[in-house]
């Protein structure tokens, strides 16, 4: 009889890395199940500030990690144009604004359009893309130069579900300062530095998507492709392959759903 194993859906919250996340539910289930050693790996990296699905592969199932990873993504999100970010997201303060009272819903439409099918783009410099065999993100955190090749991925749908158009400043209006580089802490999600200016606009969208797209360089190259700039505000995976974050439980719930009198958890203790 071969080892148990596993896939543990966790609706991962915001200002949790995935690596936490894993580690929370190993330490749980060690103390729960009495169960010193086994396997443990997550099938996907989802960025800290970024909340949704995880699937957690316990004992065999780990070896389902890299079928896995090849699914389809389904995000939800919002960005905000107008400015940009060193890291394209939430993290680190905003480093320049843009134009952005020529953008319309029309054009937002027509390069929309041109987002979807194989297209290449370069991941973020704060990311888990491996550089040299390194994660690109502690390199950048260390201040060290990172030189990350392009590489094309899929975008199946890209829809705009939602647009806010920014409202006009005068022109003595001085935006909040720009910091002149990035601020090197390595947990810096656990106190992002980014303030959103309440006169950019923004605008929500639904994106699926192949393996290895980050939809923070989605935000980056849409914001310049509309003459503009851009970066994500918020970020929930929604769905990889056939598993939804609907059905997904809260790391809150761990300690009273995992457990040996849940029919549907009592395989881990065989493992």
């Amino acid at each position: 009889m071969g080892k148990a194993g596993l896939i543990i859906a966790i609706d991962k919250p915001r200002q949790w890395s995935s690596f936490q996340v894993v580690n929370k539910l190993k330490w749980h289930i060690r103390r729960t199940f009495g169960i010193k050693k086994f396997k443990i790996g997550h099938a996907g990296t989802l960025d800290p500030l970024a909340s949704g699905l995880l699937l957690v592969c316990v004992g065999s199932a780990t070896k389902q990690i890299e079928q896995l990873q090849s699914g389809v993504k389904e995000y939800s999100g919002t960005m905000v144009l107008g400015a940009t970010t060193p890291c394209y997201d939430m993290e680190q303060a905003i480093d320049a604004y843009y134009p952005y009272m020529h953008i319309t819903p029309e054009m937002l439409e027509t390069e929309r359009r041109r987002f979807i099918g194989a297209i290449e783009q370069v991941p973020p410099m704060f990311s888990a893309v491996k550089v040299d065999g390194n994660r690109a993100y502690v390199s950048a955190r260390d201040g060290s130069a990172v030189d990350i090749q392009p590489k094309t991925v899929t975008v199946y749908d890209f829809d705009i579900t939602s647009f806010r158009q920014g409202r006009e400043i005068s022109d003595n209006y001085q935006p909040e300062a720009c910091v002149a580089g990035p601020v090197m802490k390595r947990e810096l999600y656990r106190e992002p530095q980014c303030v959103v200016p309440d006169f950019l606009p923004q605008l929500d969208f639904r994106i699926t998507c192949s393996k290895g797209t980050y939809i923070r360089s989605i935000a980056r190259d849409f914001g310049a492709a509309l003459g503009s700039g851009a970066f994500l505000a918020a970020l929930r995976r929604e769905r990889i392959g056939d598993y939804r974050v609907d059905d997904a439980i809260s790391v809150d719930a761990i300690e009273t759903t995992i457990t040996p009198d849940n029919a549907a958890y009592q395989s881990l203790a065989s493992l």
